[in-house]
């Protein structure tokens, strides 16, 4: 989605580049994620009214260090770098980095010598994040001290002719508390952005989008069920109305009643065309004795395209039929993290996995790819689908992977399992909701684990499987922290699981975060 008023980030490949979009998007301005060597002429054409380097992981003395385009300093924008993105404009501009300076991270007192501009409003001293190897030791020319810390005595710089700034640490983290005041000043107060940018103006605008884009023709739409999806069929069935068909496989992976919720929710409240393909068996087979998490991955990736291909064919060949034109698109409800996972077109950052919804299907089906929310972040699909109208338990329903549980079932997937996993899953999430945390938490959901455990049961011995539960809590999925259930929740999860459900006698609860462990154990 391209707006008329935008701020450019330029990615260098720094880990909290995301968090930098996501911030000034909160401010009500457009924010947009571009490649350190996005083009010098394209971003002249595209007009942004503020550009802001990211971090990185490099040294601007490294021989293949990222570089932009030295121009983008005469362009007459402001510019905003923050931390490696300091040392690039102190590099590019006569400066000096020095890569023997002492190394920071962490919390870091920042006096502010200069309470313009940058930090209008502020106090004389805050508190900052850095996380640097190397820093300025002579400030280019043309540009002044605005800050130090007792580690960097040139903590920021400003040039106040060109409207460049510079910052060593990172303003968009939470760990700095002023860090949004310190965007806003910059996005508002230097670039003069009227922060305008709402779910309103995207949907009306996106809306317009998709009707140019797609024409006369039809769309296909895989719907799984989940928020993104969810939310993108409803915002492109008010755009094109009955030309638009949902296909719903039920792959046998789903969360307890999540099917027949799905068909009930579009065919009755939202009057959308849909069909529903029960597959279950089908997946069930192929994944017979298979353990390994990739194999698992492919194998349910590929039974999904084989089976959307073939019911796709057989809409396509009525739709001849009754003449009512071509399926030229494919809806898939991609989100920006899933883009900047996927590939690292973004900047120099390394590939975490491949993220795609029905990957493969425009390929072989010769499908052109629709995909209105490629450019948005999670809670901002979520607030799109309010204002679409949608209701409060879709919009806010926990994320669930593609695979579903059969990445939740760790070693071979059987029926027994699947449906053991179901209702143990089920009393997880009722349990949170009783106790009103579900709204809190990000994502929630329980694990069978490879493993059997002793236990007591009257007078009995049990040797049955081990359960975990996972819950975390987060912003975008991208880093997560495990959520602190209260023990007495923990203890009635615990005990409704374990008393009515035969096949778990024990119960265990992941307290990692992410990183180093990923939400999803498989």
């Amino acid at each position: 989605m391209k707006s008329t008023e935008f701020v450019l980030v330029l990615d260098f490949g720094g880990q909290y580049t995301q968090l930098i979009a996501r911030r000034i998007r909160e401010l009500g301005v457009f924010s947009e994620i571009q490649p350190f060597n996005y083009p010098l002429d394209t971003i002249r054409s595209r007009s942004p009214i503020g550009i802001i380097l990211s971090g990185s992981p490099s040294s601007v003395f490294e021989k293949n260090a990222p570089q932009p385009h030295s121009g983008i300093f005469d362009l007459g924008i402001p510019v905003l770098g923050i931390c490696y993105g300091l040392q690039v404009i102190a590099h590019h501009l006569g400066g000096k980095v020095d890569p023997s300076a002492r190394r920071e991270f962490g919390k870091a007192s920042l006096v502010i010598d200069n309470r313009e501009d940058l930090f209008a409003g502020l106090d004389g001293s805050t508190t900052v994040w850095m996380s640097h190897g190397d820093a300025l030791s002579k400030i280019p020319p043309g540009f002044e001290p605005i800050a130090h810390s007792t580690n960097a005595p040139i903590c920021a710089i400003k040039n106040p002719v060109k409207k460049i700034f510079g910052v060593q640490f990172h303003p968009e983290v939470v760990h700095t508390p002023d860090g949004k005041k310190i965007l806003r000043n910059f996005v508002v107060g230097v670039c003069g952005a009227k922060g305008n940018w709402t779910p309103d103006t995207f949907v009306d605008r996106t809306l317009e989008e998709i009707r140019a884009k797609v024409g006369s023709s039809r769309v296909l739409c895989a719907l799984s069920g989940g928020v993104d999806s969810s939310v993108a069929a409803v915002l492109i069935h008010k755009a094109i109305g009955e030309r638009l068909h949902c296909i719903h496989i039920n792959t046998g992976l789903m969360r307890k009643g999540e099917s027949e919720a799905v068909v009930e929710a579009f065919r009755t409240q939202f009057h959308i065309p849909l069909t529903l393909i029960d597959a279950s068996e089908e997946f069930l087979a192929r994944l017979k004795g298979v353990t390994d998490p990739e194999k698992k991955r492919k194998i349910i990736g590929k039974t999904f395209i084989d089976i959307f291909e073939k019911e796709a064919k057989s809409l396509e060949s009525e739709a001849r039929a009754k003449h009512q034109g071509k399926f030229e698109f494919l809806a898939q409800g991609t989100l920006y993290p899933d883009v900047i996972e996927s590939v690292s077109f973004k900047g120099p950052s390394v590939t975490i996995k491949t993220h795609h919804n029905v990957g493969g299907l425009p390929e072989r089906m010769n499908f052109k790819l629709l995909e209105p929310f490629r450019e948005l972040f999670k809670d901002e699909v979520r607030e799109v689908g309010r204002r679409l109208g949608l209701s409060a338990e879709l919009v806010g329903r926990h994320p669930f992977p593609g695979p579903g549980l059969a990445v939740r079932i760790l070693g071979e997937i059987t029926k027994e399992k699947l449906d053991l996993l179901r209702e143990a899953d089920q009393i997880f999430l009722d349990e949170i909701r009783n106790a009103g945390l579900y709204d809190e938490i990000w994502q929630a959901f329980a694990v069978l684990l490879p493993v059997r455990s002793v236990g007591v049961m009257g007078d009995g011995r049990t040797y049955e499987s081990v359960l975990a539960l996972r819950a975390v809590t987060s912003v975008d999925g991208m880093t997560a922290d495990w959520a602190r259930i209260p023990p007495d929740v923990l203890a009635s999860i615990s005990n409704r699981i374990i008393n009515e459900l035969r096949g778990i006698n024990r119960i265990v609860y992941d307290i990692s975060s992410k990183p180093p462990a990923t939400i999803e154990w498989e």
